[in-house]
């Protein structure tokens, strides 16, 4: 019997949340029920637990928010990160009134890790396998930046490279054809928890449709069950959700990021 949605929206809820999405924080500062977390490179976040009715107003606190951050001249960017089955009236017009951008919204992607598998062999000419090199870090994010059409960001491979040295249990899956990086994504298992994510999975234009971005989530999928995970979530663009539900993922609910960055 295939799991519905409100189980695993409260299993989301439960597992996935707060403490759950900052493993690498170098610091956390509580205001109210928000988490405002400081990351390494000039990055900041906000996150909080599940809000209903019966909780202070998220709008009434993001400005207290922001300030937070503002004080600390080595914060660049940051984000604010909202769920749509929340209850928070207001937000999204203070946020804007404060200078934040809301960016695409994306699918929360929830199921059991096993239906993530594929019967089909990787791709003819396609090698995947792990990375850890610094130059193939770096060689990763300027692929994934050129795949989504984004200017190379140099601080998100030194995330990567900062993360992968806590030994923490990410992975850096790649698909190469020819020796050339044609695609990637993470796999971070959550500590504490029975979830492993999907995160940054990309394929170059001319190579999609080729069954790329199905090898590389069944090769991290696997990885992460023989680690003993049993659940899985990704937030998902609206090129990989069609994909994950054909899988048996099911969408629970939408987050959408709202980006301040500093003059």
């Amino acid at each position: 019997m295939t799991a519905s949605r409100e189980y695993f929206l409260d299993l989301y809820d439960r597992q996935l949340r707060t403490d759950a999405e900052t493993p690498s924080a170098v610091q956390v500062q509580r205001l109210g029920p928000l988490r405002l977390v400081t990351f390494a490179h000039g990055r900041g976040f906000i996150t909080y637990p599940r809000i209903t009715e019966h909780n202070p107003l998220l709008a009434d606190l993001a400005e207290e928010a922001l300030d937070y951050f503002i004080k600390q001249p080595q914060i660049t960017q940051v984000e604010f990160k909202t769920r749509g089955h929340d209850y928070a009236p207001g937000l999204d017009q203070k946020l804007r009134e404060l200078g934040f951008t809301a960016e695409e919204p994306e699918s929360i992607m929830i199921g059991d890790m096993g239906s993530l598998y594929s019967s089909q062999p990787a791709p003819t000419g396609v090698q995947l396998g792990k990375i850890g090199a610094e130059s193939e870090v770096e060689a990763m994010c300027r692929m994934i930046d050129q795949a989504f059409g984004e200017p190379y960001d140099p601080s998100t491979a030194q995330a990567l490279i900062a993360r992968l040295a806590k030994k923490d249990g990410m992975e850096l899956w790649v698909a190469s054809v020819d020796g050339q990086m044609v695609g990637a994504g993470r796999l971070e298992p959550v500590g504490g928890t029975e979830f492993a994510g999907l995160w940054g999975g990309g394929v170059l234009p001319e190579y999609r449709g080729r069954g790329i971005y199905r090898a590389l989530t069944d090769a991290r999928a696997r990885s992460a069950a023989g680690s003993g995970f049993r659940f899985v979530h990704s937030d998902s663009t609206e090129y990989s959700r069609p994909i994950l539900e054909a899988r048996g993922l099911v969408k629970v609910s939408e987050t959408t990021p709202y980006l301040w960055e500093r003059d």
